[in-house]
């Protein structure tokens, strides 16, 4: 979750500061919006499922989806919690990635390390600020029990005025320091293993930085980048059992992460923080590569056709 960052480095030249302005946020929150409401959320709700129902396989998941709600049940928490989470942390991601990198760059460490660093404080700052309550919401959404053929159902918002009346603010922000260690190390590795891939794509077609990749080496970086991301799968296990509205017998009342990890390893060892690895890994590659090698293309496009 999140978009690319524009880099702050000039060739041949001093550390330059890149400006945070409107267009460059309205990328951010487009491209977001586009990720999510296409493969997106289905990726997202296959793989909360696993990781919540983690005796389930994917047959399975795939079959209790969509009895949930027929190929709707795919797109459980879409509205709008993942909405409103897509269109304001692609601007919080901009903003404190590019700030921390600027930093990072004139303090003399390399490139590399320094959108290492901006990745990891922009997915922080996404967590904290936007992303906390939108994504337990949208965890509520696809945990919490539903009648099948019943239409007294509870709606989302009256969900959400329930937790808080029993549980106040900490309780619709229930994992956000799980949420916020995800982030911190999707965001990190992403746009670090992403620059990796660029690197070796240079290497091996012999050119520099002066020839910009064309559009097909742009994704296949950015896919490589977001799908190997998924190595921090366990944090998200916990994040998604943390936030989860299922009832199971013996399962702490109050969860932190220590005690959830516990829970995972008592219950389903150490496969269990590893369940929903494979739709995560479609869900990283197509974040990146709508965010990555889809953002500059639209960024480009803007300034071409509107001016800088």
């Amino acid at each position: 979750m999140g978009v690319t960052v524009a880099p702050t480095t000039v060739q041949g030249g001093p550390v330059a500061k890149k400006k945070v302005n409107f267009a460059n946020l309205g990328v951010g929150a487009v491209m977001n919006m586009f990720e999510v409401t296409t493969l997106g959320q289905p990726f997202e709700v296959i793989k909360t499922h696993l990781a919540a129902n983690r005796q389930d396989n994917m047959a399975t998941a795939f079959k209790k989806i969509y009895q949930r709600g027929g190929i709707m049940g795919f797109y459980q928490g879409l509205i709008p919690w993942a909405w409103i989470e897509a269109s304001t942390k692609g601007a919080v991601l901009i903003f404190a990635a590019s700030e921390i990198e600027y930093l990072a760059l004139t303090s003399g460490i390399s490139p590399f390390a320094a959108g290492l660093l901006g990745g990891m404080g922009g997915g922080l700052a996404q967590a904290y600020t936007t992303m906390g309550f939108c994504t337990f919401m949208k965890t509520v959404e696809i945990t919490r029990h539903k009648a099948v053929g019943t239409g007294a159902q509870q709606s989302t918002f009256a969900v959400a005025a329930d937790i808080f009346k029993r549980e106040g603010i900490r309780g619709i922000n229930k994992g956000v320091n799980a949420v916020a260690l995800r982030q911190c190390t999707n965001w990190g590795s992403r746009l670090g293993l992403s620059r990796l891939a660029e690197e070796s794509i240079h290497k091996i077609r012999g050119t520099d930085h002066s020839k910009p990749l064309n559009a097909w080496e742009k994704i296949a970086a950015s896919a490589i980048g977001g799908g190997l991301s998924i190595w921090n799968q366990p944090i998200e296990v916990i994040r998604v059992e943390m936030q989860s509205q299922l009832k199971t017998a013996g399962r702490p009342e109050k969860m932190n992460i220590a005690n959830c990890a516990r829970w995972i390893w008592q219950t389903n060892g150490l496969k269990g923080f590893y369940r929903g690895s494979v739709p995560r890994f479609g869900l990283g590659m197509w974040q990146t590569i709508c965010m990555v090698a889809g953002g500059d293309a639209l960024k480009k496009y803007v300034s071409e056709r509107y001016g800088k």
